[in-house]
């Protein structure tokens, strides 16, 4: 320092970042001998919810004029941390949440069996036992899934641009696909959707990348973002929404056209009449085209990578 430089004006110690030697007015509630009645006031105003902060007040977030907030919170969090971990590329895997292991399934047919020898000509319980009896004989897809996820994970291992498979992060079919990545150490993503009812995520997604939605919008698009292709195992509702909002999107061109893979050709072909719509002239012959379907985890795989070969992208397999 310049020796000519006034004392006063040398560099201060920095001040402690959390604490000050004297408290601010502010601090400190009015005293009582002051008010007697000002603390009671002062507790009454702090516990209301209106003094809550904004991101902690969940009741304010909750509002309906809150709805694009929660919209770009639902899309932001899960988008941030994707990125933080490095994930690019996915394959979608949908299916049903019903379609369990075939033990699991057997058991069921068994004591469901069991039931109707004890109340014989119990309607209902015929009925669930011939439901029980057609997931059991579909059961077998959750182990065709079980291994698409090791062969999609198995062909990452030691690759920093690598694909990883992505499902709903629920039981069934999504679990299948999880576990398979599980089964070789891989990482894996779960979108999960948050419910009116209790329901837990499968226990095989990486649990660093296990997100738990509130909007289905936002998780359709979480699904679509980074997606390499898109497989669809039997399944009701959820998935003939999630798939035939993709085959939307490919047909109309709002997307790039990425492989969709129907596994189950004969229960495909019953759920969905796509000639039936061809030939009524609601779709065009070339509709019928966005698809194709597969029986085995390697006739999967191989597909999705003779599409991408044909498509001339380059695929991080």
């Amino acid at each position: 320092m310049n020796s000519s430089t006034p004392e006063s004006s040398a560099i201060p110690i920095p001040p402690d970042p959390y604490h000050r030697q004297e408290a601010l007015p502010w601090r400190n509630p009015k005293p009582s001998e002051d008010d007697p009645a000002a603390l009671a006031r002062v507790q009454a105003i702090v516990k209301a919810a209106n003094y809550r902060v904004a991101d902690a007040d969940t009741d304010f977030l909750r509002r309906d004029d809150l709805r694009a907030v929660r919209l770009q919170l639902d899309y932001l969090k899960a988008e941030s941390l994707l990125t933080e971990h490095r994930i690019e590329h996915t394959i979608v895997v949908f299916g049903s949440t019903r379609l369990c292991e075939p033990a699991a399934a057997r058991r069921k047919v068994e004591a469901l069996r069991a039931a109707l020898v004890a109340d014989r000509g119990n309607a209902q319980l015929e009925r669930r036992l011939a439901v029980a009896e057609r997931v059991l004989a579909k059961s077998h897809y959750y182990e065709v899934a079980r291994e698409f996820g090791r062969l999609v994970s198995e062909a990452n291992k030691g690759s920093d641009d690598h694909t990883v498979i992505m499902t709903g992060g629920g039981p069934g079919i999504m679990e299948a696909a999880n576990r398979g990545a599980f089964d070789v150490g891989a990482k894996c993503v779960g979108l999960n959707i948050n419910l009116p009812h209790d329901q837990y995520p499968n226990p095989y997604v990486t649990p660093d990348l296990c997100f738990s939605f509130h909007y289905f919008a936002l998780r359709k698009l979480h699904f679509l973002l980074r997606a390499k292709a898109l497989v669809a195992f039997p399944g009701g509702y959820g998935t003939l929404d999630e798939l035939f909002e993709v085959l939307t999107l490919i047909q109309t061109r709002k997307i790039r056209p990425i492989p969709v893979v129907l596994v189950g050709e004969r229960y495909w072909k019953k759920a969905v009449d796509i000639d039936f719509l061809a030939d009524e002239g609601v779709i065009d012959l070339e509709d019928r085209e966005l698809f194709w379907s597969a029986e085995t985890a390697r006739q999967i795989w191989e597909g999705i990578l003779q599409w991408h070969r044909a498509s001339r992208e380059p695929f991080p397999c």
